[in-house]
């Protein structure tokens, strides 16, 4: 023991000396909300687009730039040293023009890139020595030594631009019409009659919004044939969107596909490149449909089409002649409720597939041979996205390489098992991270990005065992990286389960400031709530804003309640024809829990949330009145009968068949329920939950003389944010909070 504990006089010496260092050393830096959104990036590096070159030589992907997070430029790192460079400088190479009214829309359904500028997407030539690039509405093909070669230079943008898979051609859509241009050759129009209601080569609003489809073309392997959709919006309402900006005011006629409303009438016809007659494939009797999903056989001789019904309980996967468009139904996926669609079909050069389905009550891999099913994976979890095939030809293993929650719904990893049979799964990530991954072609080479809660996004290169070869984006929070002068007051997050009243167990995350002994703290309780994409606790790096919060005296709180997927089917069937119901539920016995523990100030816990959560903010306001001491809505839908037909439809099927689920499930009839703070939010070019549901609601309120605050944004789509605009919707929220009595004792001036 050292002798200063034997000494008195010397104890008191020692405790002066520790309490003067402790006076002198710097308090950890704390955020500020101007640091939050500005550049660079608090999380460092955030590679996005991560490619593997045909050749395996170079890892391509798309970074923001320091000095303007939102600019995307095309970066390539060469996988045996390292070795980074720019390979296109978006400022140096776009013409600065702007955007076509169709184009920024696609970025809004995308988003992946909402918000961004610059690069945001590019396609890799097949013989890995070039790479089609859009920016700025045109087409660039840029070589492997910097030099850029400009393809088209047009009024119209170019839309959907794709180098063929053998590489023979460059297409696009332009004008709502489809064009192929042979490499080094002359564009060549392969449809007619485009108009303001028909496109080809494109995809619908659902398709893009709810279905996960990107596109409305695709190409044999061997580059002979295209199938193109062609799309009619004339049976589709309009929608008068009101784009208010701060400069003035544009009106737009948007076909916008209300729930039981009519949708877009979809065709699909083969096509040769060089032109000449149009084959028309048989999609069936039934024209009121949803073209799913289309794929091609490895030999180019069958077009595979997923055929969704319209009211979502049927998926036939149809095989097409493509000579003379005649179709067979091959598989058949029926629901009671409504089928999850996902990019797992994967045809095999035998002319056997992979197969996803959740017919067992979870997400589930499946290997399809003359209607002979065998099961390569099974349990209670779940599998997310196949990521490679090694199909054991020429060498090979027979292996499918795909991701999945199988140890918990907190996290995911990479998995491999084998094509042939059901066996033991072999774990290729690490236990504790967030891990999304991409493969080359012959899978023999992975491109992990991970991340966690203490982490952002990492990024290595890895062998085809999951082996970490080297690091692509360290991105370790040392030095000069943006968030290690905040690393010091990082809050640590703690994840936890409650139980839901039908016995559910829900996940829980809860991040604190330093807790005194004694004292109360103020809640931000943040939530989406919703099916399909709804899931908020994760082991993952989250936005820096949730660590601002911290800092300023907030514990942030987040529940996954019942309606989320990655659970389990029976999980998220619960919100079948009854949205708005056990998702509060769940939210309020986070509540409970929250107003149990002896740190929460329980008078001072404030709701928060965006889109479906904004509409969550409204039903916990009405259903709980007195519960939060105050509430922010953002870009809420109010009536489902004003949101799309797609997503509406699956959960409470058509209003002329369930019109009791609408009312019940909207937030406008019981908005005079309303007790507490209320903050509204909108952007005024929101062309996803259109403007309306907001007027809906507030000339309910208007008219029961119910109190609201609210805060419009012009120009602003369903994505409220940006430069300057960030920064001044949280100094809004913060605002509404200190007002109300619900912020820290130290409110943001």
């Amino acid at each position: 023991m050292s002798p200063y504990w034997k000494c008195g006089a010397a104890l008191g010496a020692l405790l002066l000396s520790v309490s003067a260092q402790a006076q002198n050393k710097p308090a950890p830096q704390k955020l500020t909300l101007e640091r939050v959104f500005a550049s660079p990036d608090l999380s460092g590096p955030q590679p996005r687009a991560l490619k593997l070159s045909p050749d395996g030589k170079l890892v391509t992907l798309l970074k923001p730039r320091t000095d303007e997070k939102e600019r995307l430029d095309l970066w390539a790192v060469d996988t045996s040293t390292g070795a980074e460079r720019m390979l296109v400088d978006s400022k140096k190479t776009g013409s600065g023009a702007e955007l076509s009214e169709a184009e920024k829309m696609q970025r809004e359904r995308d988003r992946s890139v909402a918000g961004n500028t610059g690069i945001v997407s590019y396609d890799w030539a097949p013989d890995g020595k070039s790479i089609l690039v859009p920016v700025d509405g045109d087409l660039y093909l840029a070589a492997l030594d910097g030099k850029v070669r400009r393809l088209t230079d047009t009024p119209d943008g170019e839309l959907n631009g794709v180098v063929s898979p053998r590489g023979g051609y460059v297409s696009f859509v332009r004008g709502g019409n489809f064009f192929v241009q042979p490499m080094g050759g002359t564009e060549k129009q392969l449809t007619q009659g485009a108009s303001d209601t028909l496109n080809w080569g494109v995809a619908e609003f659902v398709a893009q919004e709810e279905m996960d489809r990107r596109t409305g073309y695709w190409w044999s392997p061997d580059d002979k044939l295209i199938a193109v959709a062609r799309v009619d919006e004339s049976p589709v309402g309009v929608v008068t969107r009101t784009a208010i900006g701060g400069e003035g005011t544009k009106v737009y006629e948007q076909r916008y596909p209300a729930a039981g409303k009519p949708n877009a009438l979809v065709d699909l016809y083969v096509m040769k490149p060089e032109g000449g007659s149009q084959v028309k494939v048989d999609l069936g009797p039934e024209k009121d449909i949803y073209l799913a999903r289309v794929d091609w056989s490895k030999d180019g001789k069958t077009l595979y089409v997923q055929r969704e019904s319209r009211d979502q309980k049927t998926l036939d996967l149809l095989a097409v002649d493509p000579a003379t468009g005649k179709a067979r139904v091959i598989l058949t996926e029926k629901a009671k409720s409504w089928i999850n669609l996902s990019n797992n079909f994967h045809p095999l050069k035998d002319g056997s597939f992979l197969w996803w389905s959740e017919k067992t009550g979870h997400g589930h891999l499946y290997h399809v041979r003359g209607g002979k099913w065998t099961a390569l994976t099974s349990g209670d979890w779940e599998v997310r996205d196949v990521v490679g095939v090694d199909e054991g030809v020429n060498g090979g293993r027979g292996l499918v390489y795909f991701t999945g929650n199988k140890e918990t719904p907190l996290e995911q990893q990479l998995y491999v098992a084998s094509l042939a049979k059901a066996g033991p799964l072999k774990q290729l990530t690490s236990t504790g991270w967030w891990n999304d991954a991409v493969m080359d072609g012959a899978a023999s080479r992975i491109v992990v990005a991970r991340s966690n809660t203490d982490q952002p996004k990492q990024v290595y290169l890895a062998d085809s065992a999951g082996k970490q070869m080297q690091w692509l984006s360290e991105n370790a929070i040392l030095g000069d990286h943006p968030y290690a002068p905040y690393l010091a007051s990082h809050a640590k997050t703690k994840f936890g389960t409650i139980k839901a009243a039908d016995g559910s167990t829900l996940y829980t995350r809860i991040m604190t400031p330093p807790l005194e002994a004694g004292k109360r703290y103020p809640v931000f309780m943040l939530h989406y709530g919703g099916p399909g994409s709804g899931r908020q606790v994760t082991n993952s790096w989250g936005s820096p804003i949730y660590q601002y919060l911290v800092d300023k005296g907030w514990i942030v709180f987040v529940v996954d309640n019942r309606g989320t997927p990655d659970r389990g089917k029976a999980f998220e069937d619960q919100i079948y024809h009854a949205m708005g119901t056990v998702e509060v539920e769940d939210q309020l016995a986070g509540v409970h829990w929250l107003k149990t523990q002896p740190y929460v100030d329980p008078q001072r816990i404030a709701t928060y949330g965006w889109s479906y959560g904004g509409y969550m903010s409204l039903k916990l306001l009405e259903k709980a009145p007195g519960v939060f001491s105050a509430a922010v809505s953002g870009a809420p839908v109010t009536k489902w009968e004003l949101y799309d037909t797609h997503y509406t439809e699956r959960y409470l099927g058509q209003p002329q068949e369930k019109p009791s689920a609408y009312p019940g499930s909207g937030a406008v009839d019981e908005a005079v329920k309303i007790k507490d703070p209320l903050l509204l939010i909108h952007g005024m070019s929101d062309d996803n939950v259109v403007f309306d549901n907001s007027t809906a609601l507030i000339a309910k309120m208007q008219g029961a003389a119910v109190p609201f605050e609210m805060m419009v944004y012009p120009g602003q789509t369903h994505r409220v944010g940006g430069p300057g605009i960030s920064v001044h919707l949280w100094h809004t929220i913060e605002d509404f909070l200190a007002r109300h009595g619900t912020a820290p004792e130290t409110p943001a001036k």
